[in-house]
């Protein structure tokens, strides 16, 4: 392992060491002291951040833009303040802090006993959803996380999600696709963070009138096991209690080739998505490049 990856490891493991004994209210005032830091010296994923968010908001001033990522930062800030301290968390705390609208789509889904693919973007806490899903439910489910490195600190990440009552699968290796199919066939439910595509198998999207690649993963499940699919968007206010939204399921197009309908399903889905972006801009943590112009100018459109 190398230095820089010893570095990533231990501030990781201080912050789950450390951060979950603080007190809330303390712990909330760090993170925005250290998102507020972080703004102030426009690092690379601050400028990202600000980019992103010119495609979401296309009339803000240069200081509306600033206003956005930082709030943006506070928000991805908070997220990491709440999953570090989320192991510490009472049951009672956790079924308390999130209060997700129209529920009954993932409820009426789950008694139908088909299998349920809840899909999200990087919105808010999706940690903390999770959370709340196994905890207030009681309803265990499946996940995929990228492969980290160093090699420790995925380990961490799955420890942790699994320490949440979170069945993980590696997204590298083949295999999770047929555990996913596998575990929906049983009636059970997967969740998805769909908004950013990591393989090659991409489906492009009209996003904010422009291209971009999600994964294809969510629309092929559900034609292939008869799973509802369901996409979900999430969302700070001023309260400790995170909001959500689960959005009507996306239909299997009748008609057309596995491909024309994994196209069709997946665009649904981003335009679910771009809804609840809108929204609430600010909780969209993406501090990646995704749209296919930022990541090949000679693929965007002119």
């Amino acid at each position: 392992m190398s230095a820089q990856d010893r570095l990533t490891d231990a501030l990781y493991g201080l912050g789950w060491g450390t951060v979950k004994k603080l007190p809330e209210p303390a712990a909330a005032r760090l993170g925005r002291t250290i998102a507020d830091l972080a703004w102030k010296q426009r690092g690379k994923g601050v400028q990202r951040l600000e980019s992103n968010y010119a495609r979401v908001v296309k009339d803000a001033s240069p200081e509306r833009l600033a206003e956005l990522s930082r709030a943006g930062m506070r928000s991805y800030l908070r997220y990491w303040m709440e999953s570090f301290r989320l192991p510490a968390w009472s049951e009672e705390r956790i079924r308390g802090g999130f209060d997700p609208k129209d529920l009954h789509h993932l409820t009426e889904g789950m008694a139908a006993g088909k299998g349920v693919i809840l899909a999200l973007p990087h919105l808010a806490n999706w940690d903390l959803a999770g959370a709340w899903v196994t905890t207030k439910l009681g309803i265990p489910f499946t996940t995929v996380a990228e492969r980290l490195k160093p090699e420790t600190l995925y380990d961490r990440f799955v420890a942790y999600r699994e320490g949440l009552g979170m069945e993980v699968l590696p997204h590298s290796g083949g295999t999770a696709f047929g555990t996913l199919a596998r575990r929906l066939r049983d009636g059970g439910l997967v969740c998805l963070v769909a908004d950013r595509d990591l393989s090659a198998s991409g489906v492009e999207v009209d996003f904010f009138g422009d291209t971009a690649r999600m994964p294809a993963g969510p629309a092929l499940l559900a034609q292939q096991t008869g799973a509802l699919l369901l996409p979900v968007t999430l969302w700070y206010d001023d309260s400790p209690v995170m909001r959500g939204c689960v959005h009507p399921p996306v239909e299997v197009p009748e008609s057309g080739t596995r491909a024309e309908k994994t196209s069709v399903m997946t665009q649904t889905l981003a335009d679910a998505f771009a809804t609840g972006i809108a929204d609430h801009p600010e909780d969209w943590h993406m501090l990646q490049r995704l749209w296919l112009a930022d990541l090949d100018p000679t693929k965007g459109r002119p």
